[in-house]
């Protein structure tokens, strides 16, 4: 069984996905992660992000596997450097490449070959799993958005995350491949004002009614 979770940056898919998953007894795939670890490993590298050729050639090369819930990169687990700051501010250039969301989209469909899954992402229900066996939507508010990430990275300034937040829906939005939008017979919930437990539930609940 496939559970599909999209939307946009800070509206709770990650943790709400990985309590869901562990609620439900199915393994936690975070597409977005795959992203963020080529954009890493091309920092890593010394590559341009924005040269897409180059970032292309590395990820062809690189390795990237998911061992106990984490990203390794060509082995190394990489986890806890996907949210930084440089790789926040390059991930969406790169996830824009329509060869690099291909190569992407490959990896996460053979994981999830025959497995349960709770997976999330910016187009997981529109084109990697459009079939999902049940698709989310999840949004909030650009200023709810930008709270969250400022928690989650007290050193940075308010008005700089909400800015980055707002460019990078635009960026998403406006993809040529994979671009963020509503599938078609996704469940939307709006987290603006509700806790991460009570997103959970909804989620949680949907599923169990047919299980």
């Amino acid at each position: 069984m496939v559970v599909a979770i999209d939307g946009p940056a800070g509206s709770g898919k990650s943790t709400i996905a990985r309590m869901a998953a562990a609620e439900l007894g199915f393994y936690f795939l975070n597409t977005g992660s795959f992203y963020r670890a080529y954009t890493l490993s091309a920092l890593d590298r010394g590559i341009d992000p924005l040269d897409r050729d180059k970032v292309l050639d590395n990820a062809v090369s690189v390795t990237i596997t998911v061992k106990d819930g984490d990203i390794c990169i060509d082995g190394r687990d990489s986890e806890d450097r996907l949210h930084t700051p440089e790789v926040d501010r390059y991930c969406s250039p790169v996830s824009a490449d329509p060869r690099i969301r291909e190569i992407v989209n490959r990896s996460v469909r053979a994981l999830a070959s025959g497995m349960d899954i709770v997976t999330e992402g910016r187009d997981t229900t529109t084109v990697i799993f459009p079939d999902a066996d049940f698709k989310f939507y999840f949004d909030a508010s650009p200023a709810v958005r930008a709270e969250r990430r400022l928690k989650e990275q007290p050193g940075m300034d308010y008005e700089s995350i909400l800015s980055s937040i707002l460019e990078r829906d635009r960026m998403d939005m406006e993809k040529a491949s994979g671009a963020l939008k509503i599938a078609d017979g996704a469940i939307y919930i709006d987290t603006s004002l509700l806790t991460i437990e009570q997103v959970c539930e909804k989620v949680i609940r949907t599923v169990r009614g047919t299980l």
